[in-house]
């Protein structure tokens, strides 16, 4: 089954409908403006919020709408930063979506793309089960051609000076790499 996402007009054809929440399906107010990324993105980087924990779908839309919040009102970003969200309920929530440029990661958003898992991962490990939804969003970039087959998979800690996304996230980013 696929999903037809109105944001960005793409298909995400691994996922089924309970599988992706879209912006609309979340709430998401229009960006000021977007920015088209180039095609395919060379890097993907890892973030966590640093916020609590969501578990239902429910407490992360709820989430997901404080974050676009704090992103435009606080931080004057034209959206949500990142690319793509993953919940603690394992469920994939589409941020910015595919080719468009984040504001993930200072300096580094023009050729990659930006995915938070949402809580905080200093001290608690992300599940099987989220590590397994990001790496199936990434096969999916792959195959559509939005992120390229050697994409080079970073933490935001590897480009800037700061603790995301987390040290048990950080640690369990060797389980998102490509064979």
């Amino acid at each position: 089954e696929t999903v037809h996402t109105p944001f960005n007009n793409m298909l995400l054809t691994t996922y089924s409908k309970e599988q992706v929440v879209t912006r609309e399906q979340w709430g998401a107010v229009a960006p000021r403006c977007r920015e088209t990324l180039k095609c395919p993105a060379q890097r993907v980087v890892i973030h966590h919020t640093a916020l609590l924990h969501c578990r239902g779908i429910r407490e992360c839309m709820d989430q997901l709408i404080h974050i676009q919040t704090m992103h435009m009102q606080d931080r004057n970003f034209d959206d949500i930063g990142y690319n793509f969200l993953i919940g603690g309920d394992c469920t994939v929530y589409e941020g910015r979506g595919w080719g468009v440029v984040g504001a993930h990661t200072k300096d580094n958003n023009r050729d990659s793309l930006g995915i938070a898992f949402m809580g905080n991962f200093n001290n608690e490990s992300p599940s099987p089960a989220a590590l397994s939804s990001v790496k199936q969003l990434l096969q999916c970039g792959v195959s559509q051609g939005h992120l390229h087959p050697g994409f080079t998979l970073l933490g935001h800690r590897d480009l800037g000076d700061t603790e995301c996304p987390g040290e048990r996230l950080y640690a369990a980013l060797k389980h998102l790499q490509f064979p």
